[in-house]
């Protein structure tokens, strides 16, 4: 029996280059978005990534290079159908009620005039703010209004959404409604391509992720793959002898502030590695796991490329 064939990257691009005044703003970028993911487009501020988005969505040309959104050329205004975006930096009219503001998206996006009302209603709930439907946008917090941008996104059920720091302005239980609301999503196939600086919002969001630096992507996978080997196993010692320091450092062990540190290196070969320290005299005072998350793993790598 033959295996289901994998469907077409969301997003995909191939050496995707953009000038400007013979300046790289996006660098021969390759990039591959699964669909049906929640993919973390991460980068500093100026790396690349604003300029990446509005190729993928046919807002600027790019000068070389080839880009799909959903199997299509991102230029012509068709291929947006499918496409939701939340920009970082948006407005609505202060006079205007919400429920307007969403009616007038749907045009935008073309809902159907018959399930423009159903529509509202749903991305409204999605949201929380069926309740506020009739309130003007210039009553609206940022939290609002934030909230009201991924709502109007979500209009016409795209099958990509691009979301563009959705948590900024939230507050705690804010930012746990979108992480569910954006898992919620993914669960029914829809892509999320999320493009944030909270780093700790990804790793409890993404599937993947890719980190982008002077418009190049220079990491990219499984947020599990891109932190493997990045726990260190931190040994210290009672007054250590010279034969004990150096069984550790043939071991690939470095000294910090008194401690043995080992990288990449599994509980069984610590056991053992302490037990010969053990079996020629050493002390052993304490063994410390310390696992690197994404934005320490971010650093390094961004550092690393920067040297």
């Amino acid at each position: 029996m033959e295996s289901a064939q994998e469907p077409p990257p969301a997003i995909r691009t191939a050496g995707l280059t953009k000038l400007y005044r013979g300046v790289a703003a996006v660098d021969h970028l390759d990039l591959t978005v699964p669909a049906g993911e929640v993919f973390g487009f991460l980068g500093r501020n100026g790396a690349g990534k604003t300029t990446t988005i509005k190729m993928l969505l046919g807002l600027a040309r790019p000068t070389s290079g080839t880009a799909s959104v959903l199997g299509r050329s991102p230029g012509p205004a068709n291929s947006r159908r499918d496409v939701g975006y939340l920009p970082e930096l948006f407005r609505y009219q202060g006079w205007m009620r919400a429920g307007e503001v969403a009616r007038f998206h749907c045009r935008l996006a073309r809902v159907p005039r018959t399930d423009t009302d159903t529509e509202i209603e749903r991305a409204l709930t999605l949201v929380g703010l069926t309740s506020h439907r009739q309130s003007r946008v210039a009553t609206f917090s940022k939290g609002m209004q934030q909230r009201l941008g991924l709502g109007l996104a979500l209009l016409g059920n795209p099958k990509l959404i691009l979301l563009d720091e959705p948590t900024s302005a939230l507050d705690p239980v804010g930012r746990h409604d979108v992480r569910s609301l954006i898992s919620q999503l993914a669960a029914g196939g829809t892509t999320v391509f999320l493009n944030t600086h909270l780093l700790s919002e990804v790793e409890k969001t993404c599937h993947r992720v890719a980190i982008i630096e002077k418009g190049s992507v220079i990491a990219q996978g499984p947020i599990d793959e891109l932190l493997k080997g990045a726990t260190q196993v931190r040994i210290r010692l009672i007054e250590p002898a010279p034969a004990q320091t150096d069984l550790l450092r043939q071991a690939g062990a470095t000294s910090e502030s008194g401690w043995f540190v080992l990288h990449d290196i599994d509980d069984d070969a610590v056991a053992n590695l302490v037990s010969k320290v053990v079996a020629i005299g050493g002390r052993v005072a304490a063994i410390d796991h310390v696992s690197r998350d994404l934005e320490q793993r971010f650093l390094e790598l961004v550092g690393e490329e920067r040297e």
